[in-house]
């Protein structure tokens, strides 16, 4: 049985990097034009080249999301720029026009096409009609419940991707036009204010909110992988190292202790708080089980608190003299119980001994975010750079 693949999002070349050291199996990114993530860095062609030359020693793949809703001035050079994606070595485009469908199947055939999440898909017979057009995989909207994600693959036999974790649109996703009404930035063209998380006035008070809480499917991986669900997705093009690392490194533990049949309901209590610790909303698995309704939102009183578990990001491990070198993210002392973890999944859980500065000078507090600094740890793990420092809990 071919092994469900876990598809990480990435914002510049770094976190590409860093996603697929820590199990990703693929990554989708954003160009310099066409993506609806505007904000984020982006890659210009030479970063999609280095990207795809990276993933591909690993036998990884990288997508590119080329999903704005088009109009007649943006289809100017359109041709020319998928040309040279292409010849840079991209696996697959994540596209929503029907005509950048029809081009890139036309012209480059060796090259997948994904229906992005933009187009709303949430039956069957509209994956049939994308399948004739020659779509290779669908994107689904994330307002589907797992029994019409089941349906739609038995109908179909298509591949199929699912958001599994990070942000939720308050509208169907692909249908938002409140960034357009409030800030004239047009969510469907990569401009998306967030007008779903701003506070609005409500008498004389700004107390009223209706955000989504973050998706959550950490517990419903395997009945994923059951019903035959090709992709899993996770959100956040524009989230840190940190938050990358911790989540994918998470659902690749789960991915691999399921197919192990070593998921047992204890280790996967610890993986979901390593999940809940990582990000400041509370989650939510939406519509997957049920209607989703007020449970599944925010609304006045909404607290988001800023989660300090993120101690620093290793730079190199000086096994001689049993030193890491890191940056750091977040105060700590000695004395705190703090656990490192590596891209390749391993983790040790140790007390705070010695703390020292750029200059080897001996400290009770790293104080200064960004800082270098160095910390003493005798352990036979291989600890590489990227690899991650935090707080222990468990």
């Amino acid at each position: 049985m071919k092994r469900i693949e876990l598809l990480s999002p990435a914002g510049d070349i770094e976190r590409l990097k860093v996603t697929l050291l820590y199990g990703a199996d693929a990554v989708y990114i954003g160009g310099e034009k066409y993506g609806l993530r505007a904000n984020a860095t982006n890659f210009t062609i030479e970063e999609i080249r280095e990207g795809c030359r990276f993933a591909h020693k690993l036998g990884k793949k990288v997508y590119l999301t080329l999903n704005i809703v088009f109009h007649n001035e943006d289809m100017d050079g359109v041709e020319e720029y998928i040309q040279s994606v292409v010849d840079s070595g991209i696996d697959a485009f994540i596209v929503s026009d029907p005509f950048i469908i029809s081009y890139i199947k036309t012209n480059f055939p060796s090259v997948e096409v994904h229906l992005s999440t933009q187009d709303s898909t949430t039956n069957y017979k509209a994956v049939e009609y994308f399948q004739k057009q020659g779509v290779d995989r669908v994107v689904l909207a994330r307002e589907v419940s797992l029994k019409e994600i089941s349906e739609i693959i038995k109908h179909t036999g298509i591949d199929i991707e699912v958001f599994i974790h990070g942000a939720m649109c308050t509208c169907y996703s692909g249908r938002c036009a409140l960034s357009n009404y409030v800030t004239n930035r047009d969510a469907n063209r990569g401009g998306c204010a967030q007008v779903c998380r701003f506070s609005f006035e409500v008498d004389g008070k700004k107390d009223f909110t209706f955000a989504t809480k973050d998706n959550n499917l950490a517990r419903y991986i395997g009945d994923l992988i059951d019903i035959g669900v090709t992709s899993l997705k996770v959100e956040g093009r524009m989230r840190s190292l940190y938050y990358l690392a911790t989540v994918i490194g998470t659902y690749r533990e789960i991915i691999d202790r399921y197919y192990a049949n070593t998921l047992t309901e204890d280790v996967l209590k610890v993986l979901e708080e390593r999940l809940a610790r990582v990000a400041n909303r509370a989650v939510s698995t939406h519509y997957l089980l049920k209607e989703a309704d007020y449970d599944d939102q925010y609304y006045t009183g909404r607290n988001e608190a800023s989660n300090q578990d993120y101690l620093g990001q290793v730079i190199s491990y000086d096994k001689e003299k049993k030193l890491v070198k890191f940056y750091e993210r977040n105060y700590f002392s000695v004395g705190d119980m703090v656990e490192l973890f590596t891209p390749s999944g391993e983790r040790v859980s140790f007390q705070v001994e010695k703390l020292y500065d750029e200059d080897f000078n001996l400290l009770d507090v790293a104080r200064h975010p960004d800082n270098i600094y160095y910390i003493y740890l005798d352990t036979d793990i291989d600890i590489v750079a990227y690899s991650m420092i935090r707080l222990l809990h468990h």
